[in-house]
């Protein structure tokens, strides 16, 4: 079935799946276009900053996803994971003279969150969503990881900076590699898979000693797809990775126009049956997916994992998620619908931050509950007969994600900022909130411009652990520490001009956006889904095409 967006106008389709599921949970289509969807669960989690503040309960200084002056209660983790609280405590009646959501917000004010996500850690304060890891610093979205920062989406690496989307295998020794898995002692490689050795590349398969290559594999000792001797691929490394900021600038310059002119894929899914979407591996009967594996008959969701049935969520899985609707990070839960960061919960509705709870609806931080409204304890029948007549009340929300002003970051605090930017003046007039950013005061003994630092590693005094350096792109002043120089100065690479945020832009700006087009296929002209958009100067080829060419 077609739809248009009723916020941008944009066409999309509904499909009889997604449909189905709706009305099986008596849930209203939500008549926004995919992306719409996707850009409001991600504004629902702040993935990256970290601010320093207080713990509510224990006065401890700690890092937290929400900034001191946020209206909400944090509790270290810990704390918010221990029993010396109890969510129904706050508990409070349903006033059917008032609006739902207002109530939930009101609660949401009152009830401890939790500080940030840092699971089985050691030494990895400085990170944000990380679990059994060690010696880690300002990563994202990371699990069993060691000696790795400033990276995005990583699982089973070590030894690894400035990269994102580890998706396979176990990777060490990788600088500014992209959607790649399986790797060691790899620079600058994107969509490339179980390398050794290879540099400046794009869409390799088990190759090794390769530089300046393109949809190749099976290969060992190649310069721009060529065989070269193994003395004449040392010599080029060593010419192009020898320590000097403008060698780097200038082979990363030829890496982009490798990856500009290799042949591209239009969808790099794997082992998969009736999927369309990106990065998709192992499922089956997906429609508009993308960033997931072992998923099966899901529409317009961002980030699956051993999950069925989940319908325009963001983050599901990591263990088994089943039955989901409009709900932002999952984990080991069913039956769903607009809840976000949810725990092996069972048959929840608008409700928040719970674990181990089912049957409960309008609730925040519950732990091992069921029959809750507004966190108050009720028996099933009164649930079930209070929950039918909240729904009846609030039929001009039911069915309607949150307000914006009351998601629990701004805009430009969140996910959405990374994969939907906005500015300020775009975000607040759709009703988000924004934070304004001052700049970071740092003790340092002085800041330097980034165009003032010496050219090569080896001239960087040991001293630059004690300055700060200006971002060449946005002025902002960041810091070295003595891991990462450690790092550069083993692999020969040169300090880092720009900020890691502005870093990091640049690595999500390499993947395509969570958006399929139709073109025509660069080969065979049948017509394609991908998320290369028409008018993008790319060769892009049919999965048949594209696997005559290059295997």
């Amino acid at each position: 079935m077609q739809a248009r967006c009723s916020k941008t106008g944009e066409p999309y389709k509904i499909t009889d799946r997604e449909e189905a599921f709706a009305k099986g949970i008596a849930m209203p289509h939500l008549p926004l276009s995919p992306t719409e969807r996707f850009r409001q669960l991600m504004a629902t989690r702040n993935e990256w900053k970290l601010y320093p503040r207080t713990c509510n309960k224990t006065g401890e200084k700690i890092l937290s996803a929400y900034a001191k002056d946020s209206p909400y209660l944090i509790y270290k983790n810990d704390v918010w994971w221990g029993d010396s609280w109890d969510a129904v405590e706050y508990g409070r009646e349903f006033d059917f003279s008032r609006p739902f959501f207002d109530q939930f917000y009101e609660l949401q004010l009152k009830v401890p969150r939790e500080g940030t996500s840092v699971f089985q850690c050691e030494n990895c304060d400085y990170n944000s969503h990380i679990r059994q890891s060690k010696n880690c610093y300002l990563n994202s979205l990371v699990v069993r990881a060691e000696d790795m920062h400033y990276c995005y989406w990583m699982v089973d690496v070590e030894d690894t900076l400035d990269s994102c989307y580890h998706i396979s295998g176990k990777s060490s020794l990788c600088y500014e590699c992209v959607d790649f898995g399986n790797c060691y002692n790899c620079i600058a490689l994107q969509e490339s898979y179980n390398c050794n050795e290879c540099s400046f590349s794009y869409e390799l398969r088990s190759c090794d000693h390769c530089i300046f290559c393109s949809n190749i594999s099976n290969k060992s000792y190649h310069i721009a797809n060529k065989p070269c001797s193994k003395e004449e691929y040392e010599l080029l490394r060593a010419k192009l990775i020898n320590g000097s900021s403008e060698s780097w600038k200038s082979a990363y310059g030829r890496f982009l126009d490798v990856c500009k002119n290799a042949v591209h894929r239009s969808a790099h899914n794997t082992h998969c049956e009736n999927v369309s979407g990106d990065h998709i591996f192992d499922s089956k009967n997906c429609f508009e997916c993308f960033d997931g594996d072992h998923a099966e008959d899901c529409t317009h969701s961002i980030s699956l994992n051993n999950s069925k049935d989940i319908h325009s969520c963001y983050s599901a899985g990591w263990t088994q998620c089943e039955k989901l609707w409009n709900c932002a990070v999952s984990r080991g839960c069913s039956d769903m619908a607009f809840c976000r960061y949810m725990w092996f919960c069972n048959d929840m509705r608008y409700c928040d931050s719970c674990q181990s709870s089912k049957h409960c609806f309008g609730c925040i931080g519950l732990r091992r509950k069921e029959y809750c409204i507004l966190n108050k304890q009720y028996s099933k029948e009164e649930y079930e007969s209070m929950k039918k007549k909240i729904i009846e009340a609030s039929s001009g929300s039911w069915g309607k994600f949150w307000p914006y002003k009351y998601l629990p970051f701004a805009y430009n605090e969140s996910a959405a900022m990374d994969f939907f930017p906005l500015t300020k003046e775009e975000a607040v007039a759709q009703g988000f909130r924004w934070r304004e950013e001052n700049e970071e005061k740092m003790e340092v003994t002085k800041i330097i411009p980034a165009d003032q630092l010496p050219d090569a590693i080896s001239d960087i005094p040991d001293d630059v652990l004690n300055w700060a350096i200006r971002c060449s792109i946005s002025g902002k002043p960041f810091r070295i520490i003595k891991q990462e120089l450690d790092f550069y100065r083993r692999m020969n690479l040169p300090l880092p001009r720009a900020h890691p945020t502005e870093r990091h832009k640049w690595r999500m700006s390499l993947r395509n956006p969570y958006r399929l087009f139709d073109r025509p296929c660069g080969k065979c002209e049948q017509k394609i889904q991908t998320t290369y958009a028409p008018e993008r100067p790319e060769v892009v080829y049919c999965e048949d095409c594209y696997l005559k060419e290059v295997y």
